[in-house]
């Protein structure tokens, strides 16, 4: 394994999980369902929220992807002001819960291997802190993460570096000993702030070439970390 690195903090979505395997068929329902059959309503969300309805998929300029529940509560309202912002926060908070994750690898296996090789695991999501955690659960990986935190949990959001520390701080592990993996800018910039070390994945919407300026290593998939570590079976 390479020398100093104890702790390893992970995006999740399209990090953990597929980005657009994840999120699309989740994107299109909800635009479809706030709109309620008015196709204007829908074009606009879909706009507003960087959706493709046609093709059902995320432009890659969509703020979405590293977006907060802010954002597309922003976004719906901006639609359907009617709606009401708490019962909108209510029904986007259950259904990102319900939404079925593809795992961008094997999540139990490699996740076991790192823990066996010692180290320390954390997940910092723009998501809510509860769907992050229903997630992980559904994915029967919860248990391997020493810390798990969303926006909402009192730390600010990516690019902003504060979960990144929170995580060094609940852990007792400096930050030059920790990896930031994401796909996204938001991640890489969070964890360059933070005084870690960066690795981009190409599981989100990003390029290698889009991350490769804020990244020190580029990964196609977390499967590639135990390979870059230098574990051995």
């Amino acid at each position: 394994m390479r020398e100093r690195v104890r702790g390893l903090i992970f995006d999740k979505d399209g990090t953990l999980f597929d980005f657009n395997a994840t999120w699309s068929a989740w994107c299109h329902g909800f635009i479809l369902g706030i709109a309620e059959g008015d196709p204007a309503r829908a074009a606009a969300l879909a706009e507003r929220l960087g959706y493709e309805l046609g093709n059902r998929r995320f432009l890659k300029s969509s703020p979405v992807i590293a977006g907060t529940m802010d954002f597309v509560v922003e976004a719906a309202l901006g639609v359907r002001p009617d709606f009401g912002e708490a019962p909108l926060r209510r029904h986007i908070a259950c259904s990102t819960a319900a939404a079925p994750q593809i795992e961008a690898a094997p999540l139990a296996a490699l996740l076991d291997r790192l823990t066996a090789a010692g180290l320390v695991l954390g997940v910092a999501t723009n998501d809510s802190e509860e769907p992050a955690r229903a997630h992980l659960e559904r994915a029967g990986v919860l248990d391997r993460f020493a810390f798990i935190a969303g926006y909402d949990s009192g730390h600010g959001a990516k690019p902003t570096p504060g979960m990144l520390l929170a995580f060094s701080e609940a852990t007792g592990i400096p930050p030059g000993s920790c990896v930031m993996i994401g796909d996204s800018l938001h991640d890489l910039t969070s964890g360059r702030a933070a005084g870690m070390t960066t690795v981009g994945v190409l599981t989100g919407l990003a390029s290698a070439e889009d991350l490769a300026p804020h990244a020190d290593a580029i990964l196609p998939d977390i499967g590639a970390l135990p390979a870059w570590l230098g574990l051995t079976d």
